[in-house]
Parts: structure tokens; sequence; C-alpha cells
């Protein structure tokens, strides 16, 4: 048995937390089913009363933390120095040019660059995001976009924390913005023509922020007079754009998930109008590339783990299409990656990620080994299409990013760069695990482990728990820079890679989401359960975390199996299921009927109902509780935690912590500089060892 713990360097009883009036409004559904909410009325943005319960949440939070507020500062210390702070990204060359990203000491933000031909040519500064962060809390710049010419870039930034983009034009050969506007807010990646005077881009609905129409911009012209060339209608819906690397064709994506449609436009044809590859139909996947003389199209069709078909360019209609990589039950063909002579199959096998090459004309293939029992590998910027050379990210959770160059001919490997930790980090110090846990029904579940050499498995050490869980996001065991802190103080850190998830592929995904929810819940608990009853930790030792729907993992597990924790860290919680779900006017919710299922369908509100967290607290003793979210957030509203923090703080029968902290200025993501989302971090670590009894 572990020796007991010191009790909590915390004392929230000597502080009074705060208490939001109470004003129920009777909610009910399309079933005939009545709920009331207390505190419905936080949803009041621009109420002073809201603002005044979140800032006494925030000085209350800010009291009760006041016996590790050196120990934070210690961590954020520690975090901040294993920065290289003046440090840039490994160059890659597009169309004539090498691209990169920099970073100076002392200064939050990145600065884009680029540089004409050869790296020893002089530095040209696209965008410095310093610059116009200056006098900003929040600022965002993303898109950014190089005509073909080389001589326009566009850009966005965001302001707000709410991911409301604005677009602007740069003109690089006289570093002045052109004065062309946008007809709305930016709402994802932009795609020049080959001729650089026209740009299409998608633009949100003003009120739900759902991507819902594509437009053509022609430079020099004003932006109110944009065409919409293509629009969804469908409230369930929204819109995507991309360009293939080849530069031949745009290709504009209509609806989500399993149902979706690809409509295409010759690049060289910016007046053209778009060409449907194949309509709609519902659970029907597909995505596309240009290679040659034929459209790749990775699909979910009779292949719920994925194929890759090919169609020819001249009379791509479905009947033309035929298989080149047939479907596996056991593989997940995650993605694709296309060169002139290569293409690469990004694939999911037991959990793990892997590389596959193919010589395209004589289909000669090889995997890549990595040599480590859990790790995550992507390919990085692979912008040349005409290339026999694969970029790729490696990283494990002892194994800093590292950046490869692979020859797909001569199978050379190059490592340009890992990422630099400094403050004497040795990853040798380190070991990392795989683990498969026995679910309840019987499932078996990744589980990745880290901990520092020396570690013994006998309850004593404390465990971090992470999970998400949702979307078919697959938590990929990838380094963690801040984790080390943790590490060093004893602590085992785990990622569960619970149904819900794509990493054992769609089917994983699909025994996770709808009315099969209920078993991402379990599968963390059972994890947590393995953990403790391995003895890698104990109950009064194990913490869990989480964000957004990760978030929602958290509140409900907190419901569910409080004992099984000494604390829980919930970030923009997505808590309030049935409410947020029952609202179309809520920003994005509407797309979210295929993951958690749509009110109106009684069965599908019955069952959200069963593990909503806002709807299940009860009178029982919970964990220590860490709640955080963002004033600005778009993607879950400040109001949804805000609530569930009211209703526990009525409701819970113990003595243990409950914090509320809400960032007044940050996004979905918390803050925007580097340094300052270090001081959330530390935060967070600091809270957690506190409880543990700890100020070191």
């Amino acid at each position: 048995m572990p020796a007991p713990l010191p009790p909590s360097v915390f004392h929230p009883d000597n502080y009074t937390p705060p208490r939001p009036e109470k004003k129920p409004k009777q909610l009910v559904s399309a079933h005939g089913d009545v709920r009331t909410d207390e505190y419905y009325w936080l949803n009041e943005r621009d109420n002073p009363a809201v603002r005044a319960y979140l800032e006494a949440e925030n000085r209350y939070a800010d009291s009760v933390l006041a016996p590790v507020a050196a120990l934070q500062e210690r961590l954020f210390e520690e975090m901040k120095a294993r920065i290289q702070q003046d440090d840039n990204t490994v160059p890659y060359l597009k169309n004539g040019y090498w691209y990169y990203v920099r970073f100076e000491t002392g200064k939050e933000y990145p600065i884009y660059c680029r540089k004409k031909g050869t790296l020893e040519a002089p530095e040209e500064i696209l965008v410095d995001a310093n610059a116009l962060a200056q006098g900003k809390p929040y600022c965002l710049v993303s898109y950014l976009n190089v005509s073909p010419d080389n001589r326009l870039l566009f850009y966005a930034v965001d302001y707000s924390g709410r991911n409301l983009f604005e677009g602007r034009i740069l003109d690089l050969t006289t570093g002045r913005l052109l004065p062309d506007g946008f007809s709305g807010q930016i709402a994802g990646p932009t795609a020049w023509a080959n001729d650089s005077q026209h740009l299409f881009y998608q633009t949100k609905d003003p009120l739900t922020l759902r991507p819902d129409k594509i437009r053509r911009h022609r430079i020099g012209t004003d932006g109110k007079r944009d065409v919409v060339v293509l629009e969804e209608a469908d409230e369930t819906l929204y819109v995507s754009l991309t360009k293939s690397k080849s530069g031949q064709y745009i290709f504009a994506n209509l609806g989500y998930t399993d149902n979706l449609e690809t409509h295409y436009l010759n690049a060289d044809e910016p007046l053209g109008q778009f060409r449907v590859l194949r309509p709609r139909q519902k659970d029907f996947f597909y995505e596309v590339e240009h290679h040659g003389e034929h459209f790749l199209i990775r699909t979910n069709w009779n292949a719920r783990n994925f194929r890759l078909l090919q169609a020819p360019v001249q009379q791509p209609s479905p009947e033309q299409w035929t298989e080149v990589i047939p479907h596996r039950s056991d593989v997940l063909l995650d993605g694709v990656e296309v060169f002139k002579e290569h293409v690469v199959l990004v694939e999911r096998k037991g959990g793990l990620k892997q590389l596959r090459i193919i010589r395209w004309n004589d289909r000669q293939e090889h995997y890549l080994d990595f040599g480590e029992p859990t790790y995550t590998v992507s390919p990085e910027a692979n912008a040349e299409y005409d290339s026999q050379v694969l970029r790729y990210r490696f990283s494990s959770l002892k194994t800093p990013g590292s950046i490869f160059d692979y020859n797909m001919e001569t199978r050379q490997k190059t490592l340009k760069k890992t990422e630099p930790v400094l403050g004497g980090f040795d990853a040798s110090n380190y070991e990392t695990q795989f683990l498969w846990v026995k679910a309840r029904d019987g499932k078996q579940v990744p589980v990745s482990l880290v901990y520092r050499k020396g570690f013994q498995r006998n309850g004593s050490a404390p465990c971090l728990l992470v999970g998400y869980g949702s979307y078919g996001f697959a938590y990929d065991p990838a380094f963690n820079r801040e984790a080390i802190s943790l590490l060093d103080r004893g602590f085992v850190c785990a990622i569960a890679h619970i149904r819900g998830g794509v990493e054992l592929g769609y089917g994983w995904y699909d025994d996770g989401k709808m009315l099969h929810k209920m078993n991402t819940f379990y599968d963390f608990i059972d994890v947590a359960a393995a953990l403790c009853a391995q003895q890698y930790t104990s109950a009064d030792r194990l913490f869990a975390s989480g964000r957004s729907a990760g978030g929602l993992l958290m509140g409900a597990i907190a419901n569910m199996a409080p004992e099984q924790f000494r604390g829980i860290v919930a970030g923009v919680p997505f808590v309030d299921v049935l409410t947020t779900m029952s609202d179309p006017s809520i920003p994005l919710t509407t797309g979210e009927y295929t993951e958690w299922g749509n009110p109106a369908v009684r069965e599908e509100y019955e069952y959200m109902k069963q593990y909503s967290p806002y709807d299940n607290v009860k009178a029982q003793p919970y964990p220590h509780l860490l709640v955080l979210t963002s004033f600005a957030d778009s993607q879950v509203q400040y109001f949804e935690p805000a609530k569930w923090v009211a209703r526990l703080r009525d409701l819970k029968t113990d003595h243990n912590t409950l914090l509320f902290k809400t960032n007044m200025s940050g996004s979905h993501g918390g803050s925007s500089g580097r340094f300052e989302r270090l001081r959330e971090r530390a935060l967070e670590y600091a809270w957690m060892l506190g409880i543990l009894g700890r100020t070191e």
C-alpha cells in the first residue's frame, strides 16, 4: 500500500464562492419533456450581471489558489525555459521560394518569412504577427496563401477570439495592403486561380458562424460585389475549399462527415462553372486529389475504413471510378499525399499511424519503420508536386517533434531538425509504454503511457490521464514539452484512446457517437480503474483532463464515477448538451446532429439526456474540479460551464475545491500568445500538485 498523502494545501471553505441568482426557466422539448434551468439567464452575454459573476468566480479562484501562486510562477518559468525563444521552422520550397516561420526572444507571436531561390537570399517578412497584435488582447493570424505569381499574399486576422477572421491582401512588391475588402468573415483556407487575379474564399453565416458560401473575388474590386459561386443551404452542412497540389484544380466540398460532395474547377478557368464529381448521398464521404490524368478519391463507399479509387479527369463520373487500394477491416486509410511519381498513404493499424510509400508507375511499395512502442507521425509541408522527397514529422511521448526528409526512391532519411527542448532535457531519462485495457463490454482499449525511469508500479505515483473520444479525432501520443514538469515530479502521464476517436478505425468512432456515446465514458472510466488495479497509480492520486468534447467527457465521468478520480480539469467543456443541441441559433449546433443526435428525434433526445453533464449533476461527493473557459469562445459558449459550476455548487456534498476561471480575452484554444498559453498550463499543474499537498 502506498503511504498516505498529505492534505491538500487549499482551504476553499475559508472563502465564500459566488452564487449567481436563480431564475428558473422551463425548457420544453418537442416531445413534451420539461426541464427546469435555473441558470439559463447566464447566456445573456451583454448582461453586466453575467460578467460580474464570471469576474467574481475569477477572484474566488485566485484566492483559493494563493497557496500555489509561487509554484504556478515556478512552473511557468520552467516551461518557458525549455523553449528556444529565438527559433524557426524548417524552410520548405514552394514555387521558387523557401517559406518558414520564426520567433524572436521575448515575443509572443510568429513572424512569417520567405527567401527567393536559396536560403542564402535576403529574408522577406510576409507578416509579423507581433506588429498586428500590438495593443490587442487577442490576435490570431491564419490562412496565409501566396498567389501563383508570388506577388500577392492573402491572410486573415481574428482579434475577437470567436474565429471572426478579417481577410486582407498584401502586395508583396510594395508592402502595401490592397483596398479590396471581402464579403463577410473568412471561414477557412482560400484558393487562388492560376491567373493570380481571382481568389476563391469561404464565408460564414453571421449568426450561426456556419461556413455556408464560397465566393470569387477579383483583385482590385470591391469585395461587397464578390460573386457567390456555391452555397450550402442545408443548415446541418458546411463548405470548405482546397487546391490540388498540382495547382491544376480547385475543389469545393459541401457537406459534413458522412454526407459530402465535391465540386471541381480548372484553376486556369476562374470564370468557369464548378462541376460536381458525384452528387451527395447519405453515409457517403469522399475527398479528391489530382494526380496526372486521374483524380484520386479516398472514400468510405462500401468501405467503412476507406479505400482509394481513381477516375479519369476527362470522364470522372462515378461509372468510371476504379479501385486502386482496397478496403481493409483492420487498417484505416486516414489520408493521401500525392507526388508526381509517388503516392503516400497515411494509415492506422493497431492504434498507431504508419506511412506507406507507393511508386505509382509500377506500384512498388514499402513502409517506414519508426522503432518506438507508441508514437505519432504525419506528412509535413510537402508543397512541391514534382518531388521525390517526402517531409514528415515524427514524435512520441518522450521524443520531441522531429522533421525528416525521406527520399522515396533512394530510401535515404535525413533529419532536418528536432524541436529544441532546453533546461537539461534528456529523452533517455523517460520510458514509454503501449497497453491494452479490457473495457466492460470486452473491447480492448489502447493506452499510451510515459514516465520517468525509476518509476515503480506500487500505486504511489500520481497520474494524469487525458482523453477526447469524439468527432473521429485521434488523440495521438505526441511530445508534450510542458508535461516534463509533471514527469520530473513523479507523475505518470497517460492517454486513453477511447471510442469516439478513430485510433482503431471508423468502427471505433461509430461505437462512440450518437446512440453509442456512453461507450466513450465507460472506456475512460475502465482505463482509469485498470491503471489503479495495475498499480500505475491509485484513485487518490489520479487526475483526469479533457478539453471541449473532452470536457464533456470530464463532466460525464465526474457524475458517473466521482470516486475514481482525485481531481478533474475540464477545459472549455461542452456540458449542457441538450440545451445547446436544441438551439439551432448557437454557432455550429446544427452540424453536430450526426455526432450527438438531433433532439427532435425522441430516442436521440432521451439518450443525450442520460449523459448530458448539466442534466445529471446530483447530490453526491465530487472530485476536486478545475473548470476553465473563455468568454469569447464560439465553439463552446462560456455559459455552459458557468451554469454547470453553479449547479454543482448547489448540489455537491463534499468540501473539495471547485474553481472556475474565465479567460476574458481568450478563444476556444485559450490565449493567443505562446507564453500566455504556458501560464494557463502552469495553473492546471499547480492546482494538481496543491491537491497532493505539494508546493514545490
